[in-house]
Parts: C-alpha cells; structure tokens; sequence
C-alpha cells in the first residue's frame, strides 16, 4: 500500500485525568486506525496535544488558587502517564504550551490576517462589576435558549450542541462569583474576527465533491451549518492566558 496516513486526535484539556469515555471514543479507535495502517505497510503519523489554553483551564485554576502554569503541568503529566500505561502510538504528543506552538499559532493568524480572512470589530460581552472582568466562555453560564437547558455556557451548549452568543443566555451568572443576571453589565469590548461568511462559498464547493469517505450524518451535520449560513466568530477573547 505505502500510504501517508495523518491520524489528528482530539487535544484534551489539561484539566483533568483522561477518563474511560474520551479513551474508548477518541484515543483507542485512533490507536487501532494507526497500528492497522503501520502492519499493512503505511507511512503514519498519529499527533494530538494537551490543549493547556482557554476557559477551562483558566476557571479551574482560579477557583484552586494557583496559576495556570502550574495546573496544567500537574494535568498534562496525568496524561501522558495515562498513556504510557495504555501504550497509544503516538508518533507526536505534544502540548499548546511549547515555543513551537506559539510560532505556528501566530503564523497561521499573520497570514489569514495579511490575506483578509481576519478583522477586527467591536462586540458586546458580558461583563462582572464585582469580580470586575469580562466573562466570555465558560465564565458565565445560564439557560439556553434554543433548547432551554439550564447549563448552558456562554460559548456552546452541551445538551443541544449549537454554538451560542453569551449575550444571548438566559438567567445567566458568572462563575466566579455567582453574580446574577441583574449584576451582569453589557459593555463594549474590541476583537479579532475569523470572516467565515468569506469562506462560505468555497465551503459549500469543497464538501460538494468527493465526500463518500465521510460519515452521512457528518456530511449533514455541515450543510445544515452552511444552510444557516455562516457568522464571523470572534478568535480573541478578553484572557491573560490564551
């Protein structure tokens, strides 16, 4: 056969232990796929990370009270035990907090950037007079209103799966303090925006052709995304870490 086979595995938080559902749905099946590939002669590459960056991250070391340096490291080397004593093959395994990662990262927004896939706009965000902050993600959490879930967060919901608006949450409060909805101020807040609507087109052409590899339920989960019609998302958000 002697094929290059890319196996990209989802990044776990460094936040926890790898539990039992995120090895038997993400981490052995990509093991499987990957060793298959090697005993019939294939060139692979199985890479993932621990994702050591964001909300989660930085909500969960606040409320232990040490910095998000120190948290990580103690979960990223959780992980990587967990590994070892599973034995995943993995050709990289990595972590968002190298030097490295960095780099890429910041190439990848100075192209988009220079080529016109990235702007900058003002958005309205909820914000916390007492803990004195603006909470995006997973800071602020409330019911969801589509599907009416009352733990809603302020980036996604996990019960419906669609992607929200913080402002848009129901009864919301902020997750440091518990503030509620009559504490919470709108204010004006200044970030980069990936301009998915100037992809849209090109989009709708590339999943058109040659998608039989694809799941069908996958296949349709994105051209209902396309259907609706695609939003300019904010890639920034108002963090000292990541």
């Amino acid at each position: 056969m002697n094929e290059h086979i890319l196996v990209c595995v989802a990044w776990p938080y460094a936040k926890s232990s790898t539990h039992v559902g995120q090895i038997v749905g993400a981490y052995l099946p990509a093991d499987t796929f990957a060793r298959y590939n090697r005993m019939a002669g294939n060139h692979v590459l199985m890479v993932s990370g621990s994702d050591e960056h964001g909300t989660p991250i930085l909500v969960d070391a606040e409320r232990e009270g040490i910095s998000p340096t120190q948290f990580v490291a103690r979960y990223h080397q959780q992980i990587l035990d967990v590994w070892k004593r599973l034995g995943i093959s993995w050709d990289l395994y990595t972590e968002t907090g190298t030097p490295n990662h960095y780099r890429i990262t910041q190439d990848f927004f100075l192209t988009l950037y220079q080529k016109g896939y990235i702007f900058k706009d003002t958005m309205q965000s909820p914000y916390c007079p007492t803990d004195r902050r603006f909470l995006p993600d997973r800071y602020i959490e409330g019911t969801c209103p589509i599907c009416s879930y009352p733990g809603a967060r302020g980036d996604q919901c996990d019960n419906c799966g669609h992607t929200l608006d913080p402002i848009d949450l129901i009864n919301p409060k902020c997750r440091l303090c518990g503030s509620q909805t009559s504490k919470i101020e709108i204010r004006p807040t200044e970030h980069f925006f990936l301009d998915l609507p100037k992809l849209q087109g090109q989009l709708e052409e590339w999943i058109a052709v040659d998608k039989d590899h694809w799941r069908p339920n996958t296949v349709a989960f994105v051209n209902n995304w396309l259907k609706e019609g695609l939003r300019a998302r904010a890639i920034t958000r108002d963090l000292d870490w990541g």
